[in-house]
């Protein structure tokens, strides 16, 4: 397990301040866990009532005050008896919780919480975790809107310490009305949130942590260090796909056959299998983005927009679809700019795009497919040859088409025709740091090779020199001796085929088409 006892404290001086606030992150972000390491860390200086609305309050628990009054009476007198010494208040609301014919309105429920923390030993802090299967919900609302006025008069009022919301939707930005009839669409029952600005993702020192308990007691002989910047350079620290990666390695990776053992697991082939696999899987996490594609369409032209077309999108705060991709964890802001979450979405998102059925009908993904053997070499993939089939498809298919075309999808279309070759045995990530309209590294990895592919828009000779000075640097960055280039030429003396180009120390395979 990752060490997060400096991310609880941090957590602590929320509470501490008295805070009301939402933590709000993706599917499988760490929410739950962290939520009752919290509770746990929180008890020797308060009584933490934890709730989930998901597991304790169905959908008819909302259908109006009373019914939902009754419900989470119910449901914080159970946990408050964990956690509670014996007092009669307690006693109070569980006598209105479980009267049949009795009405508890919210005004009543949070007479009855009000008197609790005012007679309680230590302060109360109140979590709910799952709050989006209620976000849309009028009763929730007006639950909110009296955590709200009780927040407010807290200095006459007794009312909890925190209140911790935790989900995937930030309902502070709940666009409803509090009660109907009354206010503006723009009105929030939440505008007393604290802004949460912890950082729920793993670092590289937080996995090399982990790592290195796991390495105390299984003597692998990894590189600790070495392995969590892997990891951390695949999943930006997203959670669930650092605890993923690891399992496969630990559970699937060693013992297979190509990898007998931990010791031959925990090496970067093994980390490599390990994301090919992830990569391949359906699991809860991928099935959640891509339902999120399906229901907002909007989202797919974005994300389009970034992975194809090297659209550099700036943040805007007013953007509702950036807004949306941020909240679903699809993207970060980097630098005052929009990007992919991380590499592991990144390459799961070309796939989906990728294998469309409009496009592996393409006479590209086709050719590549077609002819996919001839490139696996003893089990090695020649990437000349590659380069040199892709140019000849490409030009016969595609070369009378005009530059906006290319500059929209020859790098598509080369990707399409890779898929194919090196599907179900090798991976491919896309360098962000050369992301653009002009160039892109492509880096693939195959039977324990490494290759790094340029593609660029050709744009003259000199142009296309300091392309190859900035490869060749790439290439010192890899380790790697050879590097390939390919470049969209859309000149029409252009000199269509591959050649061999030696500089210095470095052999560059270049493709024009």
């Amino acid at each position: 397990m990752v060490d997060v006892s400096s991310r609880l404290d941090e957590i602590k001086g929320y509470v501490d301040r008295g805070a009301y606030f939402t933590i709000n992150r993706a599917r499988q972000y760490g929410k739950t866990t962290i939520l009752r390491a919290l509770a746990d860390y929180l008890k020797e200086w308060y009584y933490v009532i934890s709730l989930d609305f998901q597991n304790q309050m169905s959908s008819a628990k909302f259908r109006d005050e009373n019914t939902f009054s009754k419900a989470f009476a119910k449901a914080f007198v159970r946990e408050a008896e964990r956690v509670f010494p014996k007092i009669p208040e307690l006693d109070y609301m569980k006598t209105a919780a479980w009267e049949d014919c009795g009405q508890l309105e919210l005004v009543e429920l949070f007479q009855l919480l009000s008197q609790l923390c005012g007679v309680s030993d230590k302060p109360l802090v109140l979590i709910i975790d799952e709050v989006d299967s209620a976000a849309d919900n009028q009763v929730f609302l007006d639950f909110l809107a009296q955590l709200r006025g009780y927040y407010i008069d807290r200095d006459r009022n007794p009312a909890f310490q925190s209140v911790i919301l935790a989900g995937v939707y930030d309902v502070k930005h709940l666009r409803r009305k509090i009660r109907r009839g009354e206010g503006t669409a723009g009105n929030s029952p939440w505008n007393i949130a604290a802004d949460f600005l912890v950082n729920l993702s793993f670092s590289s020192g937080e996995i090399a942590g982990m790592l290195s308990e796991y390495e105390g007691d299984h003597q692998t002989g990894m590189d600790v260090c070495q392995m969590a910047r892997q990891i951390c350079d695949y999943t930006s620290g997203y959670p669930f796909l650092v605890s993923r990666l690891c399992k496969l390695l630990d559970e699937r990776i060693s013992g297979s056959s190509g990898f007998p053992d931990k010791k031959s697991a925990w090496t970067h082939q093994g980390f490599l299998e390990a994301v090919r696999i992830l990569l391949g899987e359906k699991n809860t996490l991928f099935e959640s983005l891509t339902g999120k594609l399906h229901d907002y369409p909007e989202l797919r032209e974005v994300l389009y927009l970034l992975l194809f077309q090297g659209q550099s999108i700036l943040y805007n705060p007013d953007d509702d679809v950036q807004d949306m991709a941020l909240m679903f964890g699809f993207v970060k802001v980097d630098r005052e700019a929009v990007v992919v979450s991380n590499r592991i979405f990144e390459t799961r998102l070309y796939n989906m795009f990728l294998m469309a059925p409009e496009v592996t009908g393409d006479g590209m993904y086709k050719a590549a497919l077609r002819g996919r053997n001839q490139f696996i070499q003893n089990g090695r993939l020649n990437m000349a040859l590659v380069l040199e089939r892709f140019v000849v498809h490409f030009d016969e298919i595609y070369g009378d088409r005009g530059e906006r075309f290319v500059e929209e999808d020859g790098r598509r279309y080369f990707l399409l025709y890779l898929k194919p070759i090196i599907n179900g045995t090798g991976n491919y990530y896309i360098e962000s740091r050369t992301r653009n309209m002009e160039r892109t590294d492509v880096i693939i990895d195959y039977g324990g090779e490494q290759f790094v592919i340029e593609t660029k828009i050709w744009h003259g000779n000199a142009y296309n020199t300091r392309g190859e000075e900035q490869l060749m640097g790439y290439l010192d960055h890899y380790h790697l001796n050879k590097g390939y280039m390919l470049s969209f030429n859309f000149n029409k003396k252009k000199e269509v085929g591959v050649k061999e180009i030696i500089l210095g120390d470095k052999i560059l395979i270049e493709g024009v088409c």
